[in-house]
């Protein structure tokens, strides 16, 4: 889309009770395309990925339709309204236009799924246990160990204009490195993703890396001792973990977003949730290279018994099938 063509689309948001990222990303000339396409074919069924696109197939009553929320969208909203200083207004809106959007999109589809447990009980609706759960997979072909020396102590991925991903950056560089540098002067860190903000350039030093696009993350995550995810907004279930875990390395994270992962403590995983428990998690690991070793053993295992692709579409499959 133009840019200009969204400039348009918030304004024209502003005098409606839609969520702000449901105008962003609608094309009247893209509905009306969409229109004649399901005219033409006549679909079994119709399959709408995140809230985003629901506007374009709502009233379709002739077809039956699966909206996947993926994640509870208000919920991450609701998250970045402690910190989001001047914008504060504009994201306490879009908490509670996401919150209602999600509550009364709900009854136009006759299936709905969601990522995890957690978010399913972050919808705010009376039958959101109706709410199919099918949670992401990992392609094990793909995400495997690789033999590729470790460069790097922590290593983060993502998108890093993402805001929860640029919290974390910036948590991981201005919280963790400082009291770090105290007991390991060498430590070194990969912050490894797309369209990094200004604000995650900045982060680079001689102890920071900041990679921005690589071709194949895989060789970002095999870089890293220790995969670093200390998120505290946002939702949903975490790619990057799973990714992470089925390359057998070993991951330190926040119970936040071990919420949905739901891997087991000391086992599979290590959880902290301030900057000291993280301190600790991280010089253990690094001091200790067999239970490193457990650790990733633990979790690539817990990964491929857990997320399997196989498992998670086949119930996708099987929920539109009944509903045909």
């Amino acid at each position: 889309m133009r840019k200009w063509q969204i400039v348009i689309n918030i304004f024209i948001g502003l005098f409606s009770s839609l969520p702000f990222q449901v105008w962003y990303f609608y094309q009247g000339h893209a509905h009306r395309k969409i229109k004649q396409q399901i005219k033409n074919i006549q679909p079994d069924h119709i399959y709408c990925q995140l809230l985003r696109t629901a506007e374009y197939v709502k009233h379709e009553h002739a077809i039956p339709k699966t909206l996947d929320y993926m994640d509870t969208f208000s919920k991450g909203m609701e998250r970045r309204i402690e910190n989001a200083g001047w914008k504060k207004p504009f994201i306490k809106a879009e908490f509670q236009r996401l919150k209602k959007y999600e509550n009364l999109i709900f009854e136009y589809f006759e299936n709905k799924t969601i990522i995890s447990k957690q978010d399913q009980e972050f919808i705010f609706h009376p039958n959101r246990a109706k709410i199919a759960i099918i949670p992401n997979g990992i392609d094990l072909s793909k995400f495997t160990p690789l033999d590729i020396d470790k460069q790097y102590d922590l290593v983060f991925v993502g998108n890093m204009r993402y805001a929860p991903n640029v919290e974390s950056a910036l948590f991981i560089v201005n919280e963790i490195l400082p009291i770090l540098l105290k007991e390991k002067p060498d430590i070194r860190i990969l912050l490894s993703g797309s369209s990094p903000a200004k604000a995650v350039l900045e982060l680079a030093s001689k102890h920071v890396t900041v990679s921005g696009w690589v071709d194949d993350i895989r060789e970002s995550y095999a870089k890293g001792r220790i995969f670093f995810a200390p998120l505290n907004i946002g939702t949903g279930l975490q790619n990057k973990l799973l990714e992470a875990m089925a390359m057998r390395i070993p991951c330190i994270t926040s119970s936040l977003a071990n919420n949905a992962l739901k891997a087991t403590d000391k086992k599979e995983i290590l959880i902290g949730n301030t900057p000291e428990e993280y301190k600790l998690l991280i010089l253990n690991l690094l001091s200790d290279p067999d239970k490193s070793d457990t650790v990733a053993a633990a979790g690539k295992k817990y990964v491929e018994n857990t997320f399997n692709w196989k498992v998670s579409t086949q119930n996708l499959i099987h929920l539109i099938e009944n509903k045909k």
